[in-house]
This record gives structure tokens, C-alpha cells and sequence, in this order.
């Protein structure tokens, strides 16, 4: 009789899961399988460092089903912690919890050791400032028995008379507090209307006795599908106050749109959970976003949100589960105006205002509208291809004459997932990396440490965070530099030992790895690239650049003027490797240039200005949209893209500046030839 297999667990965000046998502890667990799991009291549920969020639910993405009956019931530690210090809704600790079943566990941030490096700094370009709320100090006249009238009423007429602003309204949580307001403002007060467009009626969503002091604020949101960026701006001159982020704790119920998409199908209520997880990450954005820039939360009254149709959809509490199947329907596409108490941010004040952007299409949503707006391709001269990269890669082609716009489901593993020694961006993470071509030796630079393996110091440097994994622009060079040293042939195949002529080679049955770092002397993990490792990468990468070459098609053209890499992570990927690895069609090096987070400063346009968000509303009619499910030639274009950099584009312009070589190496290590 076949004994049962030792339950399953699946750590997010980091996708790391194994089996553990039933009674483990999930600290244990997590240490056994290197994830990021903080604690400091020995295990004993004082420190409460090592909470962790169990997901229950039906998983897809990972092929389990996750039962509360999968860990232990509360013990007494748990509930003597709990009554002492108090424990979030659906926390445990992991130290106590142990793990009876297949389990789904999310590590918060606050729990990760080594935080997640949120890379979505804002971009300080200069706007004009014209934002939807405005500050106005009015003089309203008291009340008069002889001439009896409401208080709202004479403030209205004030603000006619001296600012021209005509039939404001007011909500009714305004309201009462509205008397005491203008009496402790001896009848002088400070009104922020609100109008987005010229033709809306204005509102009064903010009401202080006397002159205010200091800046109205907003923040310009980018949800991303991973992480969620957030900045808080100033409305009266635009500029960027701070900036912060935090990983997006949708991932536990899948790391790409359609596990979410496909958890929301399965499981009764899953929209709603998703819905509930994503805003309470927002009010805690907000929250920590004010406190680290020392402004109050009731300054914070507008706010701008971008995302792709799925977040989108989740964040509105619409459901997402038609967006999984053709046609890929979209409840709305249309920019939206709201309370933003509708969208669940009871951390903001009762009168802030939130505007989302417009969705371009099923899979191309107001993120990539945000782009658009921030780096305008429709008033380019030259034919200029900007490629969003992220989980769902979003692709925009134009100039003045056109703009066409698709998607490409790239998958998680640009940004370290599904890779044996990949991580989120965190200090210790391996970011850079250079492979001589001659000895085939390695070095490389860290997140936290501007020093490359080998510099002095470079030990001393990072004995704190350790050498801990592959981050995604780490695994991209990676890959880049082991096809430009020749260790990896044009198929991505990895050449032996005794064909590459290095040590560094390491059998994996019929295949090999690449070893970068053995950290096991002193307890640290072996940091390697599989040949799992790059099938994975070829995958995601002839995706993408599948999406770029139908968009060419479409446009009748066989190259690009220049390539945008826009997104955080597009930020960190060096041109020279995007180009080896074939993500992008080929370019000059030097027209190959990043726009950091190009959606998050489209967010900060459109906060700050009424005549962007008409702008972009606008341009967004007028954007071709080419879906990548429906073109017959996007799988031929796929399966070309598959080889490093590409089967039969000969990429010209890249052999120019680097030659690569061609070995060509077989699963038994037979021959190798070069040319």
C-alpha cells in the first residue's frame, strides 16, 4: 500500500514550496525551503516577528487545494499573545502553527527579514499644474434673523460671489460638521472644491476654520499585479513629497492575472476576498506614506489610480472572471470619478476624490493609458516601441501617425519566480553580473551594495544581508552573459564541463547548471542557473518580443526607431542584455533607454492635471488595440523568439557591438562546433 505523500506548503510572494512531513512547524518549514521568514525569540510566539496570513481556497496556479484542517488549531501561546499584544484577523504565528495538509502560507512584508525592494521611484518631470481640487478661503456672512437662511446656503453664495465657482453641493458627512466649522472660523473659512471637469458640478469635499496653512496632497497609485507603488504629491506645486510601496497581498491567491482570475472562477466569494485584500493594502499605503512625509491624512483629498483591466476590475469590486475568457469583456473601460470612500479608503477622509484612468482593452488597461500620457508616442517623430515589462507585458508601437497597443502574458518569471535560485528584488539579491568570456568566471553586484564580487570589502559588505539569489534583472544578465561567454548555445541548451571548459558546469541528469555562488560553507544557499532556468526565461522573453513583432506587422515595418523599457523592473534591465536575450527586436544599444515607472508618473500627470486626464481619454479612442489571442502568426513569431536572441531575425545591429558565439551543444554532450 503506497504511503501518502507528506503535505504540501507553498510559500508567497516568494513561490517557494516543498513537502514537509505532518507536525512541522511553519518557521521550520519556511527556514528548511530559504524563505524570508523573520524571528528573534528562539520560537517560543513572543517576538510575533515570524506572522503569517494562511490563504485557503482552491489554488490552480499551484495545484492544491488549501484547507483551514491544514494547520493546527490556536494554541495557547497563540491565545496568550493574541489577548496580550493582539493578532490581525487570519494571522498566526509561525512559529506555533504547524502544518497538517497542503497549505498555501503568504509571508507579510512586515514579517520578511529582508524587505522587498519596491523599485517604483517617481519620475520628478515638470507638469502644469491644474488639479481637480483647489483650496479657497471664503468670508460667509453670519446669520440673520431678518434674512433667514441656511449656513451651507450663504457659503455657497459666498463662494458665487467671490470666487465665481457657481452650485456647489455638499455631502452630508461634510454637513455635519459644517456649523461648527464656520463658527470656529469666526464665519472665515478655507473650502477645497472639487471639480474634475469644466463642465461637473463642483463639489465641497473639505471645510477649515480660518486660513490653512500648507498644501493640499494627492496620491498617484500604480496597482501593479506584484507590487503597488504610491506617491504622495503636492497639489499646489506638483512636486513628489514621498514615495513608497508594498507588495500587492494578491499574489497569495496567484502569481499572474489569470491564477487570480482563475481563483476568483473557483472559489465562491474569491472576487470579494481579492477586493478586501487589495484595499486594505491601499489604506495601509496611504497610512504609512503620510507618516513618513509627516503630512495628515485629511490633507490627502484626491487620488489617482492606474492599473491593468484585472486589478482594475478586482479594486472596483467588479468581477473579473470574463476577462479570463475571449472576448475578454470589460465591464467598463471608461475613466471613472468616485468618492474614494466607494473603493474602501476609509484611511483618507470622508471627502477625498479618486479618478481612474481608462482602459485601453481586455488586457490593456489604464496602466499602460498611464504610459501613453507619460511618454507621449503619439507626438513622436520617429516609430518608437515601448514595452512595459512586467507578469503581463504591455506593448505599445507609434508616432504621430499611429499608436497601436497589445499585451503579452510574459508570467512571473522576469521577476525572479519560477526560478530554482530566484527572489524578489531585496537586499542580497543578485542584481548585475559579468561572466568572462575567456575563463568563465563570474562576479557580481548585490541589491545594497555598490561593490561587485572580488572588491575588497565586497565580503565585509554583505555579511549582513548574505548572497541570497537571483532577482529578475539578475536573471536576464545571467542568461545574456552565459549566451555572450558561450556557455549556452543559440537554443539555450547549457554545454558540459568538458564543453565549455569549465568547473563551473554542474550535472543535473542529462542536463547542466551553471554555479554562480556557493554560500554552503557558511550556511548560505548555492545560487545557480538550471536549465529549467532558462526555458523559463525563453518563454517569458519570446512572448513578449512575440507581442512587439505583431505589432510591427501591423504597422507594416521590420524595425523600430528607438525601445522604451518602462516599468520598475524595465528600469534595472541593461539594453546590451535585453538585446542578447532577444526580449526586444533589435535596436541601436544607444536608442535602447529606460522610463522607470512610466504608469506611475502618468498617475502624477494626471493628478495634478484636469486637462491631462482629457488628454488621455481622448488618445485612448484613438489607440489601435491588437490582441495577441486572435493573430495566427503570434505563435510562429513565438516559437522564432524562442532561441537566443531569435531563429531567424538576424539582429544586425546588436552582432555589430557584440559578437556572440556560436557553440552548439546536445543533451549527452556530444560535439560543439563554433563558427
Amino acid at each position: 500500500m503506497t504511503e501518502p505523500a507528506d503535505p504540501l506548503v507553498v510559500f508567497t510572494p516568494s513561490g517557494k514550496r516543498g513537502r514537509m512531513p505532518a507536525g512541522t512547524p511553519v518557521l521550520e518549514a519556511a527556514r528548511r525551503l530559504g524563505v524570508d521568514l523573520d524571528s528573534v525569540c528562539g520560537g517560543r510566539g513572543i517576538c510575533s516577528r515570524c506572522q503569517v496570513a494562511p490563504a485557503f481556497g482552491a489554488f490552480a496556479k499551484h495545484g492544491i487545494t488549501s484547507a483551514e484542517t491544514s494547520l493546527s488549531g490556536w494554541n495557547a501561546v497563540e491565545a496568550r499573545y493574541a489577548e496580550k499584544r493582539g493578532l490581525a484577523p487570519g494571522r498566526r504565528l509561525g512559529c506555533q502553527a504547524r502544518i497538517l495538509g497542503d497549505v498555501v502560507i503568504d509571508v507579510p512584508p512586515e514579517s520578511q527579514l529582508h524587505r522587498q525592494v519596491i523599485r517604483k521611484e517617481a519620475d520628478a518631470r515638470p507638469v502644469e499644474m491644474d488639479p481637480a481640487i483647489r483650496l479657497r478661503l471664503v468670508e460667509v456672512a453670519p446669520p440673520d434673523m431678518r434674512a433667514p437662511t441656511g449656513d451651507l446656503e450663504r457659503l455657497t453664495e459666498a463662494l458665487r460671489a467671490q470666487w465665481a465657482i457657481e452650485g456647489v453641493t455638499a455631502d452630508l458627512p461634510l454637513l455635519a460638521k459644517l456649523q461648527e466649522t464656520l463658527r470656529a472660523g469666526d464665519w472665515t473659512v478655507t473650502a477645497a472644491i472639487h471639480q474634475p471637469r469644466d463642465e461637473a458640478p463642483p463639489r465641497l469635499v473639505a471645510l477649515w476654520p480660518g486660513l490653512l496653512e500648507g498644501d493640499l496632497c494627492g496620491l498617484a497609485i500604480d496597482l501593479g499585479s506584484t507590487t503597488i507603488a504610491g506617491h504622495l504629491v503636492s497639489l499646489r506645486s506638483g512636486e513628489v513629497l514621498a514615495s513608497a510601496g508594498v507588495m500587492n497581498p494578491q499574489i497569495r491567491f496567484g502569481e499572474d492575472l489569470m491564477s487570480r482570475v482563475s481563483y476568483a472562477m473557483m472559489n465562491p466569494g474569491g472576487a470579494a476576498e481579492m477586493t478586501g485584500a487589495v484595499r486594505a493594502a491601499l489604506n495601509r499605503l496611504a497610512q504609512e506614506i503620510a507618516a513618513s512625509a509627516g503630512v495628515a491624512l485629511d490633507r490627502i483629498l484626491d487620488l489617482t489610480l492606474v492599473g491593468n483591466p484585472v486589478m482594475h476590475h478586482i479594486l472596483l469590486g467588479l468581477d473579473p472572471v470574463e476577462l479570463g475568457q475571449a472576448p475578454f469583456a470589460l465591464a467598463t473601460a471608461s475613466a471613472r470619478d468616485l468618492p474614494a470612500r466607494e473603493l474602501g479608503l476609509t484611511a483618507l477622509p470622508p471627502g477625498a476624490q479618486a479618478y481612474l484612468l481608462p482602459l485601453i482593452a481586455g488586457h490593456v488597461g489604464a496602466d499602460a493609458a498611464a504610459v501613453v500620457l507619460a511618454e507621449t508616442p503619439e507626438q513622436s517623430e520617429d516609430l518608437v516601441l515601448i514595452v512595459d515589462v512586467g507578469t503581463n507585458a504591455e506593448i505599445l508601437l507609434g508616432n504621430r501617425t499611429r499608436v497601436l497597443a497589445c499585451s503579452s502574458p510574459t508570467g512571473p518569471a522576469f521577476e525572479g519566480a519560477q526560478i530554482s535560485s530566484g527572489q524578489r528584488a531585496a537586499p542580497g539579491a543578485i542584481e548585475a553580473i559579468r561572466i568572462d568570456p575567456e575563463t568563465k568566471e563570474p562576479r557580481f553586484r548585490v541589491i545594497g551594495c555598490d561593490l561587485w564580487s572580488g572588491d575588497p570589502g565586497f565580503a565585509e559588505a554583505t555579511a549582513g544581508a548574505g548572497v541570497t539569489g537571483l532577482c529578475g534583472s539578475g536573471i536576464i544578465e545571467a542568461v545574456a552573459e552565459m549566451r555572450l561567454a558561450g556557455l549556452i548555445d543559440a537554443g539555450g541548451l547549457i554545454g558540459s564541463a568538458a564543453q565549455t571548459g569549465t568547473a563551473r558546469m554542474i550535472p543535473e541528469g542529462r542536463t547542466h547548471a551553471y554555479l554562480i555562488h556557493d554560500g554552503s560553507a557558511s550556511g548560505g544557499p548555492v545560487i545557480s542557473v538550471t536549465q529549467a532556468d532558462i526555458r523559463a526565461i525563453q518563454l517569458a522573453k519570446a512572448a513578449l518580443y512575440a507581442g512587439a513583432r505583431l505589432l510591427m506587422d501591423e504597422m507594416a515595418v521590420d524595425k523600430v526607431d528607438r525601445v522604451v523599457l518602462a516599468g520598475a523592473f524595465g528600469a534595472h534591465i541593461s539594453p546590451l542584455h535585453a538585446l542578447v536575450l532577444g526580449m526586444i527586436p533589435d535596436a541601436p544599444v544607444a536608442r535602447v533607454t529606460s522610463a522607470g515607472n512610466a504608469a506611475g508618473t502618468g498617475a502624477r500627470i494626471a493628478l495634478c492635471s484636469r486637462a491631462a486626464r482629457r488628454r488621455i481619454e481622448a488618445e485612448v479612442r484613438r489607440i489601435t488595440k491588437v490582441e495577441t489571442a486572435l493573430e495566427p502568426r503570434f505563435q510562429e513569431h513565438f516559437v522564432a523568439a524562442s532561441a537566443i536572441p531569435h531563429a531567424t531575425a538576424p539582429f544586425a545591429r546588436l552582432r555589430g557591438v557584440a559578437p556572440l558565439p556560436e557553440p552548439a551543444f546536445n543533451s549527452e554532450g556530444g560535439r560543439r562546433r563554433r563558427r
